[in-house]
């Protein structure tokens, strides 16, 4: 991980727990597994607060719409997630995952 991409993940964490100190409900999510091609490496985060904000990116494309999702849901119920996305070659450029591949995405709350 190169200085810049640690200050951007240290920017993500920072504004989460900024939301979470101003009374949000805050979600994190983390890219734990890739397989063949995926846009972002493991490590990547997206964090989420409870109206639907968002920043970071786990993949990009309509993964991050259905991450987002699951991480308001996340907020609601307190329950974590481990999200599984894969697509053949041909649906790739459709979903965001140029070239095929696999990915996994662990969603959690962040609590006090």
């Amino acid at each position: 991980m190169t200085e810049l991409q640690a200050a951007t993940q240290e920017d993500l964490l920072a504004e989460a727990l900024a939301w979470k100190a101003g009374g949000k409900g805050v979600a994190i999510a983390t890219v734990v597994t890739t397989w063949g091609s995926a846009p972002r490496p493991v490590g990547s985060q997206l964090v989420i607060d409870d109206e639907g904000r968002f920043l970071g990116s786990v993949s990009g494309g309509c993964i991050e719409g259905a991450v987002v999702t699951e991480g308001l849901d996340t907020i609601q119920d307190g329950k974590p997630r481990l999200l599984s996305f894969g697509v053949s070659d041909t649906q790739a450029w459709e979903v965001g995952l140029a070239c095929g591949g696999k990915i996994e995405v662990f969603v959690e709350r962040l609590e006090a």
